[in-house]
Formats: C-alpha cells, structure tokens, sequence
C-alpha cells in the first residue's frame, strides 16, 4: 500500500465563519490555524496547502479572558537606537481591532513558503457584516465560556 500525498490541483476548498466575540481570543485563532492548516482533513500533507478559507467577525468585540487587555504587550521596533514601541491588547483593539487576531493566527502557521497563501486566505472583519455570502461559508461554533 501506497502512501498518500496530495496534490495541488486536487485541494477543495471549503468557506467557514468563526465569530470572535463567543469565545476567548486564543481559541478562535488555534481553530483558525488549524483551518487555514488544513488539520480536519483526511487528505493533510505537510508540503501541500491544502487548508480553508476563513472568515473571522466581530473582531471588534473580541474577548480576552485573565486581564489580557492590559497584559498583553505588543512590541514593534523602528531599527534606530531607542525606537521600540509597545502597545497593550486594549490600545490596540482601538487602534485596529482586526490587527490582533492577524499576529496571534499568522503566530501560530509555521514559518515556511506556504504562510503567505494561507493568511491570504484569512478574512478577518471588524463588525458582523461580511462581503462572503456567495461563497455560502458554513458558520463553526468555537467553544467559549460558560
């Protein structure tokens, strides 16, 4: 018996909706990853991208559960001497609501040439509309707190 690998052309694509104001932070960006990754899949190959296409709303009302708003740092660097800047959750949700999901999803793909197509594959919308009703997406409860 053979081992399967597969192949580009024979990926199928499914759409799904996960909605980040149900359930905490991490849990809808591994469920995510875990689509983008294509990890649910019977047909998995490492070197193929066979994942999902994913839609991420009400990223606005995002919830962070154990004080993350003001735990949470974000840090960027200018490259000059005494340029790093920092940002917690909370400063960031009203800077761009949609930028935090990004890092913690793009966090959590490895680093290799097929990061760059899944995050393309990453919708990620601040409030519940979205532009994807065509594609028919299939909305995915992420278990959140009780």
């Amino acid at each position: 018996m053979k081992t399967y690998s597969q192949k580009p052309t024979e990926v199928i694509r499914k759409w799904y909706v996960l909605d980040a104001s149900t359930a905490p932070f991490g849990r809808v960006a591994t469920t995510a990853a875990g689509l983008l990754l294509g990890k649910g899949k019977p047909t998995v190959t490492p070197h193929t991208d066979g994942g999902d296409y994913v839609i991420i709303i009400n990223a606005g009302s995002l919830v962070a559960t154990g004080g993350k708003e003001d735990k949470k740092i974000y840090y960027r660097h200018s490259g000059f001497p005494g340029g790093l800047y920092s940002r917690t959750l909370a400063e960031q949700q009203l800077q761009d609501p949609t930028k935090a999901i990004y890092k913690a999803v793009r966090g959590m793909l490895p680093d290799n040439k097929l990061r760059p197509g899944r995050l393309e594959r990453l919708k990620i919308y601040e409030g519940a509309d979205h532009n994807h009703n065509a594609q028919q997406p299939e909305t995915l409860s992420v278990k959140g707190i009780k």
